[in-house]
């Protein structure tokens, strides 16, 4: 959430560099609402003013001996119109924050601006993807005789998910060991077990709620009953589509002491996503899936480092690819191509030779303090106030696109997949997966 003082500061300003994310602010919504803010936080201050002279006299009048009762009747009055006031006070206040939760953050000014990823800026590239001598599968035809069936999963499930079996299912379930022991022993995260399913508050927090509700699995909750009146459960509550969320709200309404920043998590869970925006996009294989597997990284740091830092957890994801030795590229994200939450954005896009293209396998993104200040996340700085922190993430990285960039970069003629070096002792000692 953006800081109100901001708009209110240099809304023009802050319209103008929003309309480079190719959103419109709303000002006249805006100042419309300040307006009615305005004059009834006036009349507010007036009337206290007012009762607090009138409060006064009664004092003077008792003091006396003098009849007080008139006073003291116009003193309640004025109590009952505070009141009311105070009421549409909280009103106009609960509509601007609603106005807030819908806008999206404001770009770094080192983000280039652009409207489409066509425009996003290539930072750099590693590796050089493999020359075969042999027609190239996608990993679907690859995976069909090593263990991924998508028939049964979509007689289990619907479309959008996919089974493994064997020795597939072991590979992917290597990366994740993998990925988790890379970050935990060499970049010195700390590991963390998840919920699956949050509360709305926290889907706010990270900024999930309100805008993209139609993207996320909502889990209804008990029927009225007995076990509903036996316990007690949140209003509502929501599968997650990234483990950003729970990770991120294990700060939510605390305060950190400055000396413990940065924290660092690394969290390994399934993640849900309707794709409702996705008709009709990716629809063959693992690439968009409504259930996938990602391992996560968080930081939350002290503002003035929150830059450098994400360029180290950028490189974090980074190293997972080199080990693999997976060809990759690095973009910066466009202002129109950012995520609502994001001031900047790196996306890691690994070489898929099935498709001839890069495609997206982590996203790394500095929120600065747009989370932080929608879930109170603080820590005492060095004059030993409270400020807000930085909290950036990024995917380090996605399983099964990882499996995906596995199976098509290191396949071999006769249909096998050499398993790279560094998954080797995750699998036994095991070089190469085939069909059995």
């Amino acid at each position: 959430m953006l800081d109100i003082q901001l708009l209110r500061g240099d809304l023009a300003g802050i319209a103008k560099r929003l309309a480079d994310r190719g959103v419109t602010l709303d000002i006249a919504a805006f100042e419309a609402l300040e307006a009615q803010r305005k004059a009834v936080q006036t009349e507010t201050q007036e009337l206290q003013a007012k009762r607090n002279q009138l409060s006064k006299q009664v004092g003077q009048s008792k003091a006396i001996g003098e009849d007080a009762s008139q006073l003291v009747a116009e003193v309640n009055a004025q109590a009952d119109r505070l009141k009311g006031l105070e009421q549409r006070l909280a009103d106009i206040q609960g509509k601007l924050n609603d106005f807030l939760l819908d806008v999206p953050n404001i770009p770094h000014a080192s983000v280039p601006a652009g409207r489409s990823p066509d425009e996003n800026a290539e930072a750099r590239r590693v590796g050089t993807p493999r020359a075969f001598e042999f027609p190239v599968k996608d990993h679907v035809d690859v995976g069909a005789a090593l263990g991924l069936d998508f028939d049964a999963a979509s007689k289990i499930s619907g479309a959008r998910f996919v089974l493994m079996r064997g020795e597939v299912a072991r590979l992917h379930r290597a990366l994740t060991q993998f990925m988790l022991d890379v970050h935990t022993q060499e970049h010195g995260y700390t590991e963390v077990y998840a919920p699956y399913i949050v509360n709305a508050e926290s889907m706010q927090g990270t900024g999930q709620l309100p805008k993209f509700e139609q993207d996320l699995f909502e889990v209804k909750r008990p029927s009225a009953g007995l076990v509903a009146t036996e316990m007690q459960y949140p209003k509502r509550m929501f599968l997650i589509p990234t483990a950003e969320v729970p990770v991120t709200n294990i700060v939510r309404d605390e305060i950190i002491a400055g000396d413990k920043l940065p924290l660092k998590f690394v969290c390994h869970t399934p993640c849900f996503r309707s794709e409702a925006g996705s008709y009709g996009k990716d629809t063959r294989g693992m690439i968009r899936q409504h259930q996938f597997d990602k391992v996560e990284l968080v930081q939350i740091v002290h503002p003035q480092k929150s830059y450098d830092v994400l360029e180290e957890l950028t490189a974090h994801a980074e190293a997972i690819l080199k080990k693999l030795e997976l060809p990759y590229r690095v973009v910066v994200l466009c202002t129109g191509d950012m995520g609502f939450a994001a001031a900047k954005t790196y996306d890691i896009e690994v070489w898929l030779p099935g498709q001839k293209a890069y495609r997206e396998i982590s996203s790394c993104s500095n929120f600065e303090a747009f989370q932080a200040r929608r879930i109170q996340a603080r820590f005492r700085n060095e004059k030993g106030k409270s400020e807000l922190v930085h909290t950036l993430n990024g995917s380090g990285l996605a399983v099964g696109r990882t499996l995906i960039a596995v199976l098509e970069n290191y396949q071999n003629a006769d249909g096998s997949v050499t398993v790279p070096q560094v998954l080797r002792p995750y699998m036994g000692g095991t070089t190469t997966i085939k069909a059995r």
